[in-house]
C-alpha cells in the first residue's frame, strides 16, 4: 500500500500538448524583474504569423521592426568601422522598399596625404562600379565634378593635432527616376589652420548627380591617398 506522503514526494515534469494552455492562464506578475535595461540579446516569445506556433525572438528584431513602421524615423544601416589606411569606404545598404533618404555621418575622417578633399561617388549597379565621369555631378558654382564634393572649399590636413573632416552627407530619394540631390554640411581642419565650415555657401552645399537611374551604393574616397583614420556611418530615413 502506497502512503500519501510518498506520493507527495514524487517529482513529475508535466507535459502539455501544444496549444493546450490558454493565454488567459498565463500570469507573469510573480516573475523576477530583469533589473537592467533591455538589450539586443534579450528574448521574447512571439506567435509566428498568428498561426499558433510560438517562437523566440531577440529584442534587436523588435528594434528593426519598429524602424520600418515609424515614417520619417532614422534607422542605422552600416558603419565603416574605424578606418585605418583604407583606400575607400563603400556602402551598399540601399533599400527603396524601406527608406526614402539616406544620411552619412563623418567622424574625424582624416587623409593619409596632406591637403586633401573627400568625395562621394555614386553607383547604379549596387557597388560593382562607381561613376567618376566628369560632368555627371554638378554644383551651383557652374562647375562640373567627378563626384559629390564633401569639403570642396577647404582641403583637410593630416598633421598631428589636425582632425580631418566632421559632418554629414544627405542623399535625397536616390531611387527616384530623376536626378539625385545630395546635401552636405561639414567642418574641416585644414593644414596649419583652424577648423572651418567646409560648406559655407550654397555653391558647394547642394550637389546633383545627373542620372535618372536609381543610385544604390556610395563610395567615399580622398582625391589622393588613403583614409588614415576616422569612421563613417550610414542611416536610412524610413518611408511612411
Amino acid at each position: 500500500m502506497t502512503r500519501a506522503r510518498d506520493i507527495a514526494n514524487v517529482t513529475v515534469t508535466p507535459t502539455f500538448p501544444d496549444g493546450s494552455i490558454n493565454i488567459a492562464d498565463l500570469n507573469i506578475d510573480g516573475g523576477t524583474d530583469i533589473g537592467a535595461a533591455l538589450v539586443d540579446a534579450d528574448l521574447m516569445v512571439v506567435d509566428d504569423g498568428a498561426g499558433g506556433t510560438n517562437r523566440k525572438a531577440t529584442m534587436s528584431r523588435l528594434a528593426t521592426y519598429m524602424g520600418t513602421k515609424i515614417g520619417g524615423g532614422m534607422e542605422f544601416i552600416a558603419s565603416s568601422g574605424e578606418l585605418s589606411g583604407a583606400a575607400s569606404a563603400s556602402f551598399t545598404g540601399f533599400d527603396a522598399s524601406k527608406y526614402d533618404n539616406y544620411v552619412f555621418y563623418l567622424y574625424y575622417v582624416k587623409p593619409a596625404t596632406n591637403n586633401q578633399k573627400l568625395y562621394a561617388y555614386a553607383s547604379v549597379n549596387g557597388g560593382s562600379s562607381y561613376d567618376t565621369t566628369n560632368g555627371n555631378y554638378h554644383y551651383n558654382n557652374g562647375s562640373d565634378y567627378t563626384a559629390f564634393a564633401i569639403n570642396e572649399q577647404y582641403s583637410a590636413g593630416n598633421a598631428s593635432g589636425e582632425y580631418g573632416i566632421m559632418g554629414s552627407l544627405e542623399i535625397l530619394k536616390p531611387q527616384a527616376t530623376a536626378y539625385t540631390v545630395a546635401f552636405t554640411q561639414t567642418g574641416v581642419h585644414p593644414s596649419s589652420a583652424t577648423i572651418r565650415a567646409a560648406q559655407g555657401t550654397d555653391n558647394y552645399k547642394y550637389g546633383i548627380y545627373l542620372s535618372t537611374t536609381a543610385v544604390n551604393a556610395v563610395q567615399f574616397k580622398f582625391g589622393s591617398g588613403n583614409i588614415a583614420s576616422g569612421e563613417i556611418t550610414m542611416f536610412g530615413v524610413v518611408n511612411s
